[in-house]
C-alpha cells in the first residue's frame, strides 16, 4: 500500500476548533473543549473528543434517551452477528482500541465491509487521529486481509467501480433527493456505497461526520426532502423526519452488513487463478483503440501477479510494451501499476506513461473491465476490457468499419486469439443483412474479411461470430451519423505550470445513430465511433465581457485541452486568474445534418485554479 498524498478525505489538522464546536456532546461543554485543547496535545485532545462523543451517545442509548437533535439512538447494541477478525496482525494492530468479544469480533471492524480503498482510508485515519503505529508492510498486509475477509461482493462493488477508477461522471446511483442533499452534496454517493455496515455502524458514521465536519450537523438535521407517507407538507420543521433519519433507514436497508450477494460470494472467494494469457481491447480518448495481449504470472504471495503487455494501436499501427505488477483483493478486485521501457516522450498524454490500473474481474474469472489511468488529476486513461485466452477461439475486438447500409466490399478486421487459420465466408456471421463476401486473410490473432451490407439491413449493433466464438454487439450497422456527442459532456481542468502541475482534459467526438425509433437520445440509440472533427472553443456567457475563451488555455487539433498558467494575469480585467468557463465545440468534417450543414456538438468545460490543498488519496497498490 502506498501513501502518495492526501486527497479524498479531509484532514483535521489546523481545524480542531471548528470540529470541537460543531461536534461537542453534552458531556463536553465549551470550556472543557477549550481546556482540553490547551492542556493536551492535538492528537490526544482529538482522540478524547471523539471518545466523548461516542460515550455520550451510548449513555443516551442506555438511558433510552435521544441526542441533541431529538434523534432516536435507543438501539446502539449490535444485533447483527458480526464478522470475526481472525488475522493475528490485524488483531494485534487494531485490537488494542477495538475491543474483542468471545466470538472473535472486534468492535466496529467486525460490523463493516469495504473496498481496499475504504480500508486503506480507515487505517490512515487511525494513524492521524488515534496514534496507530504501523509500518507500510504491515498496513499492506492488514488492508489485504480486511479486503479479502471484510470486503464487498463483486456485484456490490461493480456499481461503484468508478471511484477507484478515478472517473469523473454524473452519478446515477443516488436513490432520492434526501440522500443527494444529505450525502452527495459533499462527496460522491459512491463513497458510502463503497462500504456495507450494520445499522449501528451507519449511525456511528453519521456521528463521526458531525464530529469532524462543521457543516454535517446542519445538513443532517434539516427536514428530509422525501418525507414518508402521513407527514403533511405543511407540517412544522420540528415535526418532519430529518435527513439523518431517512439516510439511516435507507442505508441500513440497502447497504446492510450481510447481504445475499456477500453470503453467496464469501465461500467462493479464494486465491484468484488469473495466470495465463488475456486479450486486451482498450480505447484512449484522442488516441483511438488498441488491441493486444496481457500475460499474467504469479507473484511471490497469493493474489500478487506480474504482468507483461503488448498493445497495438489501430489508429497509427504503433506497438507499445508494458511491464507491471498487481494485487488482487477479495478474489476479483485488481489494483496494479505498469510502465513502458525507454524514455517517455514528455507529452502529458503519452500512451507510454506510467499507469495505475484498476480492474473488476468477473466472478468466473473469464473477463475483466476497468481503467488504466495517469495524470496529475487522473485525467488520462484507457478504458480496458480483458478476455481470457483459454485455447478455444476467442474474439476480443472488431476494428472500425464503414458498415453503412448499402455499403459493399467493406474491409473488417476481427481480432482475437486461437482463431481458425482456415476460414470460409460461411464460417463467419455478422448478423442479419450483412454478408461476408471474402476472407482476405486468417490467422490465430486476426481475421480480415470483406462484407456487403444490405440496404435494408437492420440498423444497430450486430454480433460478430467465427465458428464457436461470439463477440456481442461489436459491429455498428447504420444508415447515417445522426448526431455527435463530445465526451466528456462536462469536465474540469486545472491551471498550472509555474508552481503547480496542470490538469489537462482530453476530448473526443463520438458519432451516434438514432436507432430504429428514429428519435435522438432514446434508449435504442447506439454509438458508431469517433468522428473526424475540427475543434474550437466558444464563450460560455456567465460574466459580461470576461472573455474567458481568450485566457483559459488552448484546444489542440487532437481534442486535448491544455490550460493556461496559474496566478494573476495583468492582461485580464482586475488582474484575475486565468480561470473561466467555455464551450468545447466539435464540428464534423464529413457528416452533415438534414439541412446540409456540418454536424456539431459541444461540451461544458470549467477551467479552475490548481488544487492547492490535497485531501487523502486512498491508493492501494503493491
Amino acid at each position: 500500500m502506498t501513501v502518495p498524498d492526501d486527497r479524498a478525505e479531509r484532514s483535521v489538522s489546523g481545524n480542531n476548533a471548528d470540529m470541537e464546536q460543531a461536534a461537542r456532546p453534552p458531556s463536553l461543554p465549551r470550556h472543557g473543549a477549550a481546556l482540553a485543547k490547551r492542556l493536551l496535545p492535538r492528537r490526544t485532545a482529538t482522540r478524547l473528543l471523539l471518545l466523548s462523543i461516542c460515550s455520550a451517545s451510548v449513555a443516551a442509548a442506555q438511558s433510552g434517551g435521544a441526542d441533541q437533535a431529538g434523534w432516536d439512538v435507543a438501539n446502539w447494541t449490535e444485533s447483527d452477528p458480526g464478522i470475526p477478525v481472525t488475522d493475528r496482525l490485524t488483531r494485534q494492530k487494531c485490537g488494542t482500541c477495538h475491543a474483542p468479544d468471545e466470538k472473535g469480533n472486534l468492535s466496529r471492524i467486525s460490523w463493516i465491509r469495504s473496498t481496499p480503498e475504504g480500508w486503506s482510508q480507515a487505517i490512515k485515519r487511525m494513524v492521524r487521529l488515534n496514534g496507530l503505529s504501523i509500518t507500510p508492510d504491515e498496513a499492506r498486509s492488514v488492508v489485504k486481509y480486511l479486503s479479502d475477509s471484510h470486503g464487498l461482493a463483486p456485484e456490490e462493488a461493480l456499481p461503484v467501480m468508478y471511484i477507484p477508477e478515478r472517473r469523473v461522471i454524473d452519478e446515477t446511483i443516488i436513490p432520492n433527493k434526501t440522500l443527494q442533499h444529505g450525502c452527495a452534496a459533499c462527496h460522491a454517493f459512491g463513497q458510502p456505497m463503497s462500504s456495507r455496515r450494520s445499522r449501528t455502524e451507519w449511525a456511528l458514521l453519521q456521528n463521526l461526520h458531525v464530529a469532524m465536519y462543521p457543516q454535517a450537523e446542519a445538513q443532517y438535521n434539516r427536514p428530509a426532502e422525501d418525507q414518508p407517507a402521513g407527514v403533511s407538507p405543511d407540517a412544522k420543521p420540528k415535526d418532519k423526519v430529518t435527513r439523518r433519519e431517512v439516510a439511516l433507514d435507507w442505508l441500513s436497508e440497502n447497504a446492510g452488513l450481510i447481504s445475499p450477494e456477500w453470503a453467496a460470494w464469501r465461500p467462493r472467494a479464494g486465491t484468484p487463478q488469473l495466470a495465463g494469457k488475456w486479450l486486451v481491447s482498450a480505447s484512449l480518448p484522442g488516441k483511438g483503440r488498441y488491441v493486444g495481449e496481457l500475460v499474467v504470472t504469479p507473484g511471490k504471495a497469493d493474489g500478487d501477479f506480474k504482468t507483461a503487455y503488448t498493445l497495438h494501436s489501430l489508429t497509427d499501427g504503433s506497438t507499445l510494451t508494458r511491464n507491471g505488477s498487481s494485487i488482487v483483493y477479495t478474489g476479483y478486485s485488481w489494483r496494479g501499476t505498469s510502465t513502458s521501457p525507454g524514455a517517455a516522450s514528455g507529452q502529458p498524454d503519452d500512451p507510454g506513461s506510467a499507469l495505475r490500473e484498476t480492474l473488476w474481474f468477473s466472478p468466473d474469472q473469464t473477463s475483466a473491465k476497468g481503467r488504466w489511468y495517469w495524470g496529475e488529476y487522473h485525467e488520462f486513461g484507457y478504458d480496458v476490457a480483458l478476455t481470457r485466452a483459454s485455447g478455444a477461439p476467442v474474439i476480443a475486438a472488431v476494428g472500425r468499419a464503414e458498415s453503412k447500409t448499402g455499403a459493399r466490399n467493406v474491409e473488417v478486421h476481427i481480432y482475437g486469439a486461437d482463431l481458425p487459420s482456415k476460414l470460409t465466408p460461411k464460417d463467419i456471421s455478422l448478423g442479419s443483412g450483412v454478408t461476408v463476401s471474402k476472407v482476405v486473410s486468417a490467422g490465430p490473432a486476426e481475421a480480415v474479411v470483406t462484407i456487403d451490407v444490405a440496404a435494408d439491413a437492420p440498423i444497430g449493433l450486430h454480433d460478430v461470430a467465427i465458428r464457436g466464438a461470439v463477440l456481442q454487439q461489436a459491429l455498428p450497422v447504420y444508415d447515417k451519423v445522426d448526431y455527435l456527442k463530445v465526451t466528456p459532456e462536462t469536465s474540469l481542468a486545472h491551471l498550472g505550470g509555474i508552481k503547480f502541475a496542470k490538469g489537462y482534459q482530453p476530448f473526443e467526438a463520438i458519432g451516434f445513430a438514432q436507432g430504429p425509433d428514429g428519435k435522438p437520445n432514446t434508449a435504442d440509440d447506439f454509438a458508431i465511433g469517433p468522428v473526424p472533427v475540427t475543434w474550437s472553443m466558444a464563450e460560455f456567457p456567465t460574466v459580461t465581457y470576461d472573455n474567458d475563451v481568450n485566457f483559459v488555455g488552448k484546444l489542440g487539433a487532437d481534442g486535448l485541452f491544455t490550460p493556461a498558467v496559474e496566478g494573476p494575469n495583468p492582461e485580464r480585467r482586475f488582474s484575475r486568474n486565468n480561470y473561466g468557463e467555455v464551450w468545447v465545440v466539435a464540428t464534423a468534417k464529413n457528416e452533415k445534418d438534414p439541412t446540409g450543414k456540418p454536424l456539431t456538438a459541444r461540451s461544458y468545460l470549467v477551467v479552475t485554479v490548481p488544487t492547492y490543498k490535497r485531501w487523502d488519496q486512498p491508493e492501494v497498490s503493491q
